[in-house]
């Protein structure tokens, strides 16, 4: 699902929010929050590579834009002007200071891509911790890229933003996105693959509930009485 409030097709209704919002609507801000919760903390993630200091990021990045709301012309979406707002605050505090930034001067940019689909949350136990187990592998192998890399691969990938958008975003050329969206992948394997090899005889456990109910089954069927 993509970052931004709305479709193409419901543009007037985003318009409609930031109105809102300018007047101090509660339920039109929460909206622009939820919207964008994810996309803000991903890309501030992935330049600081740390929780705590993104979620802060994001924080700052709502006050900022939110009290200076009358910069943004609409020019383009209300999702990317935030998306550069917290890109620049990340990037300062990485520098361990804070950037000048004139709200008035981002620039404003005017639907393909892959996922990666992590499995559903599951009531099994065992396969909701083999599941964390196969998340924190693929989060600690998307950290270890080199952020021109691992800003275009959370861009891309993960949020789903197109060749054309990546690129006004990160200020880079088109091509350069496909060329390190390239190289990301390429090295998102070999870290995946250096991070799983360790563990790669746990894998196909077969303990716990599932042991015991077949073990259950086995002995009920040879006539043993539990």
């Amino acid at each position: 699902m993509r970052s931004t409030i709305l479709s193409t097709s419901a543009a007037v209704s985003e318009g409609e929010l930031i109105r809102r919002a300018k007047a101090r609507d509660e339920q039109a801000v929460r909206a622009i929050l939820q919207a964008n919760n994810r996309r803000l903390f991903r890309i501030a993630r992935g330049i600081l590579r740390n929780d705590a200091e993104a979620e802060d990021v994001v924080q700052e990045t709502y006050v900022r834009a939110l009290t200076h709301l009358e910069g943004f012309r609409g020019e383009s979406s209300l999702s990317t002007w935030l998306s550069r707002i917290a890109m620049n605050e990340a990037i300062g505090r990485l520098r361990g200071k804070r950037l000048s930034l004139d709200l008035d001067s981002l620039p404003e940019d005017r639907g393909e891509a892959e996922i990666i689909p992590f499995p559903a949350a599951s009531s099994d136990p065992e396969r909701s911790m083999a599941q964390r187990q196969i998340q924190e592998v693929v989060e600690r192998a998307i950290d270890q890229l080199p952020e021109p890399f691992r800003l275009v691969f959370i861009t891309r990938v993960m949020e789903e933003m197109t060749v054309e958008e990546t690129a006004e975003l990160l200020s880079i050329k088109p091509e350069t996105v496909k060329t390190r969206l390239h190289r990301a992948r390429a090295l998102l394997r070999q870290n995946v693959e250096k991070e799983i090899g360790p563990v790669i005889m746990d894998a196909f456990p077969f303990a716990g509930r599932r042991c015991e109910q077949l073990t259950e089954a086995v002995l009920k069927r040879l006539g043993f009485s539990s």
